[in-house]
């Protein structure tokens, strides 16, 4: 029996913050840790719909001494570079080990990067068609969840075959 692919999508941490106008309010408007958190939730939802591993990386190239760190929150995996690895690196490297055995996406607007994972046998996905499918797939769950819990406040009538409805309505008017 053939072994099942398992799907994985990397994501480009800062890269997404940057592209999404939410998260680059959050940025403006507080901070940066608090879009990291924004995206990360986000990616949990998405990752409770999708089924697929999720790796959001985020740049720590820049720290001093950064030693790096891999963190779980909730049902996705967080990477933070090392100092002198970029996110981009990082993804690369993970692309090509991942893609030898399973099916790996990329979501990066960053052209350079996107040739590189394609030449490793990944996928890409722009920051921009992350989104959209983020939308698409939270609509889908809601109207899937919308037809199978009945709305509030729907007359009970609604829920009763026709003759226990004329019962309990005979009963109301006291005949």
């Amino acid at each position: 029996m053939a072994k099942k692919l398992q799907r994985y999508l990397l994501v480009d941490g800062y890269n997404m913050i940057f592209a999404w106008d939410e998260l680059k309010k959050i940025v403006n408007d507080d901070s940066l840790a608090n879009a990291r958190k924004r995206l990360c939730d986000i990616l949990c939802d998405y990752q409770g719909a999708k089924g697929q591993v999720i790796i959001v990386v985020f740049d720590a190239h820049l720290v001093e001494g950064g030693l790096g760190a891999v963190e779980e929150y909730h049902n996705i995996t967080v990477v933070y570079t090392k100092e002198a690895e970029t996110a981009d690196h990082y993804i690369e490297q993970t692309a090509w080990v991942l893609a030898k055995k399973d099916i790996v996406t990329v979501a990066t607007s960053d052209y350079l990067e996107q040739v590189i994972i394609i030449g490793h046998g990944a996928r890409r996905m722009s920051a921009t068609d992350l989104m959209e499918d983020i939308l698409y797939v939270k609509k889908e769950v809601e109207e899937r969840y919308e037809a199978l819990v009945p709305a509030k406040n729907n007359p009970l009538e609604r829920l009763l075959d026709k003759e226990t409805a004329r019962k309990l309505d005979a009963m109301r008017y006291g005949r």
